[in-house]
């Protein structure tokens, strides 16, 4: 295959050394790698890229900046449409969205649009330049934004831009959503790059409010009526772990995949002693799940100081629901992913601590619902994992607080709110949602999508509102 064929591989920490520290796993391209990975791309009359991103980035002319080295450029084109570039450089699955239509990936390897993304998003933060502040007219409408998460920043910074007083309420301590409470540091560095990402937010003129739970400290309704916002966009997403409903899910050892990467990620426990969260983990941990979340809780915990971890999964490799750039990096690092297995007990010692995961062995039968064959136990297939710590990793759903306290707003029956797909508003006026909080857990990406489509549906109901 021509060496044009195929992408500039991403510089990488050596497996056998990230295995032990939290730092960034890819290291971005260097200037000539970029200009080079730019070089590659055929600037189609009709761009099939573009279908493919949820935030409609002009891809063919910012990667046409970047083979000029006119980076300034590249990151003014991505900015216009993606208001967190290192953060999606970083984490979207470009591999599912813009670069499985780019042209050059029928015969060889696409673009490498995330790598370039992350490029111009680095080379940007690294001038450090002044943001410049909004200035907002004296008769601005106000804007509450429920949930720091990438669907709120995304609509918040949005509708800034459009001259409205954003007000985001967040209920953890720190922005980010799962940016900073999920995404594990060496896939997200959150002082290099989140924390960056939210205050050029805060310098164009976006408040945000932490420590504030909406729902407990303020009611949509309070928000609007006593308040004085204008609108409301709801973007808590997804943070109420599942459980499977096995024997032995309360024994000592045994954590939520988000109890166990916030604990980490957002409590810093990774730090330990210097930050004082306590985190246990033992010799030998089974994370149960397939997807990015049990891939990010499997490498934290080796990270951890676990000598063994198993990623436990019910159907096959070919399955698998994780990225494929996370599901090589796992096995780089040395995970032992153990498919067509699934959990049936966790077992407990006489102190009520985890010692062993009592697994079925599972076959493949007709596609289910979801297109993918469904696993079937095996008869007389039991077997056990000497495991002390077990992590559950198999999705969340909604936390119910905004919905149960906001009447006229309707959900579905596992609770997401319901919104309208290309305007985001609900079934109550003035009262826009989007993100995990309606789709359930999805992508990064996805979320910033709702939230984009929902300040400009939000951007035209105010200016309905001010004429009204």
């Amino acid at each position: 295959m021509a060496a044009s064929m195929k992408k500039h591989p991403m510089p990488e920490q050596d497996p056998a050394v990230r295995a032990h520290n939290f730092e960034e796993v890819a290291l971005g391209y260097d200037e000539e790698t970029a200009v080079a990975e730019a070089g590659r791309c055929l600037n189609c009359k009709v761009p099939q890229c573009r279908k493919g991103c949820p935030v409609q980035v002009n891809i063919p002319a910012f990667i046409s900046k970047v083979k000029e080295r006119d980076f300034d450029g590249a990151i003014s084109i991505i900015k216009e449409s993606n208001s967190l570039p290192a953060v999606c450089g970083r984490v979207c699955p470009q591999e599912s969205q813009c670069e499985k239509h780019c042209v050059l990936g029928k015969k060889g390897e696409p673009v490498g649009i995330g790598r370039l993304e992350r490029f111009a998003a680095d080379w940007q933060m690294a001038k450090d330049e002044e943001i410049t502040p909004m200035h907002f007219a004296p008769d601005a409408q106000k804007v509450a934004v429920i949930g720091a998460g990438p669907a709120g920043l995304t609509c918040a910074g949005a509708l800034a831009r459009k001259g409205y007083r954003v007000t985001i309420f967040e209920a953890l301590h720190v922005a980010g959503g799962v940016l900073s409470y999920g995404i594990p540091e060496f896939r997200l560095p959150k002082d290099k790059v989140v924390r960056k990402e939210i205050a050029n937010l805060e310098k164009m003129g976006v408040k945000i409010e932490l420590d504030s739970v909406a729902g407990r400290l303020y009611t949509v309704d309070e928000l609007m009526q006593e308040e004085g916002f204008d609108a409301v966009f709801v973007g808590t997403g997804a943070g109420l772990p599942r459980f499977m409903g096995i024997p032995g899910e309360n024994l000592n050892g045994v954590y939520s995949a988000n109890e166990f990467l916030t604990r980490c990620n957002l409590m810093k426990a990774y730090q330990f002693p210097k930050y004082a969260t306590p985190i246990h983990v033992g010799k030998h941990v089974a994370v149960v799940g397939g997807g990015n979340v049990a891939m990010d809780a499997a490498r934290t915990a080796l990270r951890l100081g676990a000598e063994h971890v198993y990623i436990v999964y019910r159907r096959s490799m070919e399955e698998i629901p994780a990225r494929a750039e996370e599901v090589h990096h796992a096995k780089e690092e040395g995970i032992d992913f153990r498919l067509l297995n699934n959990p049936v007990e966790v077992i407990g010692d006489e102190k009520g601590w985890v010692k062993a995961l009592r697994c079925v062995r599972m076959a493949l039968g007709e596609p289910d619902a979801s297109g993918r064959r469904r696993p079937v136990p095996m008869e007389g297939s039991k077997f056990q994992l000497e495991v002390d710590t077990v992590i559950i990793a198999i999705g969340t759903g909604p936390n119910p607080i905004v919905a149960s306290t906001t009447p006229g707003m309707d959900t579905n029956k596992r609770g997401n709110i319901i919104a309208d797909e290309e305007t985001g508003a609900t079934t109550k006026e003035g009262v826009f949602a989007g993100g995990d909080i309606v789709t359930g857990a999805a992508t990064v990406i996805l979320a910033m999508g709702a939230g984009k489509k929902a300040a400009a549906a939000m951007d035209e109901y105010l200016k309905r509102k001010k004429e009204a």
